[in-house]
Parts: C-alpha cells; sequence; structure tokens
C-alpha cells in the first residue's frame, strides 16, 4: 500500500496541474495493476491449468521425490547404526575378551547380528568346523575363514547399497524428465498463438511459466538425490573398508592360532 502511495504522489506531481481527471485514473489503474502483479507465481494454479502431459510429468517427479526422501531418512539410519555397531564390535573384540565368549554372544538365538560382528561369526564358525577335522591342514583353515568373511561381507555391503541405485537414477533422469514437460508445454503454447492474430507477451508468458514449472520440479527431486548418493555413497566405502580391515586382522589372529594348534 505505501509504494501504491507513493507511486501515485510521484506520478501526480510529475502530471501538469491542467492534465485531465482521466489521465490520473489510466495512471492509477496502471500502478495498480503493476502492483497486484507482484504478488508472486501461484504455483497451485499454474500446475493446475497445466496440459495433461506437464501435469503427468509434474506427478511423476512430486512421487520420486517422496520415494528418495522416503529412501535418504531410512538409509542414513541404517548406516548410522552400521557405523555404531562397528564401532561398538571393535571395542568389545580388541579389549581383551576371549574370541569365544564373542562367538558365544554373536550365535545366541534371540540376537540378529549383522556388520562386523556378521563377519567375525562367520569367520570363526568355518575355522573351528574345519579345525575340527583331524589332520586339517592349517592353511585349509584359515583359507576357509577368509572365505567365509569374504562373503558375508559381500552380503553387508550389499544390504548397505540397497536403493543407493535409486537415488542414482532419480538424481540424473529428473531434470530431463521436467525437461520434457517444458519442451511439451512451450510447444502447447506456442501452438496456442498460431491461433492469434496479435501475440503478445501477456499472452505466452502464462503458457511458458505452466512449463518451466515441471524443470523447477525436476531440479527439485533431483538435487537433494544427488546430494544423498554421493554422501552414503562415501559412507558405504569407508564402511567397506573397515570391515576389509578388521577381516585381515582377525585373518591373521586366526593364523597365529592355527599354527599353535599345529604345534
Amino acid at each position: 500500500m505505501t509504494y501504491l502511495l507513493t507511486a501515485l504522489q510521484a506520478t501526480a506531481e510529475a502530471l501538469p496541474e491542467e492534465a485531465p481527471a482521466s489521465t490520473v485514473a489510466d495512471v492509477a489503474s496502471t500502478v495498480g495493476a503493476a502492483a497486484a502483479g507482484d504478488n508472486g507465481l501461484n504455483l497451485l494454479q499454474l500446475i493446475l491449468h497445466a496440459s495433461l502431459p506437464v501435469q503427468l510429468v509434474m506427478a511423476i517427479l512430486l512421487l520420486a521425490s517422496i520415494a528418495s526422501w522416503a529412501i535418504i531418512f531410512r538409509k542414513k539410519s541404517v548406516l548410522d547404526r552400521a557405523a555404531k555397531e562397528a564401532e561398538h564390535f571393535e571395542e568389545r573384540f580388541w579389549s581383551g575378551a576371549e574370541l569365544s565368549k564373542l562367538y558365544a554372544g554373536a550365535t545366541e538365538r534371540s540376537r540378529d547380528v549383522g556388520g562386523m560382528e556378521a563377519i567375525f561369526e562367520a569367520g570363526f564358525r568355518e575355522f573351528n568346523r574345519v579345525r575340527q577335522r583331524k589332520g586339517a591342514d592349517p592353511r585349509i583353515q584359515l583359507e576357509g575363514a577368509q572365505r567365509a568373511m569374504r562373503a558375508t561381507t559381500s552380503r553387508e555391503i550389499d544390504g548397505l547399497e540397497h536403493n543407493l541405485e535409486f537415488l542414482a537414477n532419480v538424481g540424473s533422469i529428473s531434470p530431463y524428465i521436467g525437461l520434457f514437460g517444458t519442451v511439451w508445454g512451450i510447444m502447447i503454447s506456442f501452438q496456442g498463438l498460431a491461433q492469434l492474430k496479435e501475440a503478445t507477451i501477456a499472452t505466452v508468458a502464462p503458457g511458458i511459466s505452466e512449463a518451466l514449472v515441471a524443470t523447477a520440479m525436476g531440479l527439485f527431486a533431483a538435487i537433494p538425490a544427488v546430494w544423498a548418493y554421493n554422501r552414503f555413497a562415501t559412507k558405504v566405502e569407508r564402511i567397506a573398508v573397515r570391515y576389509d580391515a578388521f577381516s585381515e586382522e582377525f585373518s591373521s589372529i586366526l593364523q597365529r592360532q592355527s599354527q599353535l594348534d599345529e604345534a
């Protein structure tokens, strides 16, 4: 309102004293229309007035964005839990506890082990199974434990990487889907202009604005998905390195154990 009064006052001062009343009224209406147009975009109206293909594109992007955010929150919880479990198990493992007690705790029926503890359980179970054979070669014991740990590590990493591919696809495809909606909307707008004798910005702008909403929604879906994928992929890689390091260290312990059994 202050902006409107200031504009009217400045316009009135700029007009000559003998200016007709109709001129002042026209200026006032023009300023009022400009002030009304400064209220901003109504995204809901743009979406509702868009063509059906553009609305379909927007619906796809909206669903992709919702699914991405659901995966982002769930994956963050899974990776944080995996990192904490690995840290806690390493503390217990290197605290001097006996391997047999750690194995007994990992094989309790009421527990569902995962991560580094599952790798330990698989390796130690295979090591004990081969060791019970009479005259078993220590190298065979160690190789069996290593194979079991590698297989378990692969399963654990595969579980951590679950749904990361979806985030990568949303991040790479969503901008193109939005661009398709924009191109389609602009084509519809220009096709409508062909039926008009005089084309102005006022007739072109609404259709183009509706079309550009699709591109904006594509970026809205893609940016968080790309950021989350890069962040989670880095976390999974760090956890994988941590698992591999533990497997190597545990293999060294099992090797010394097999040598003592042979002696």
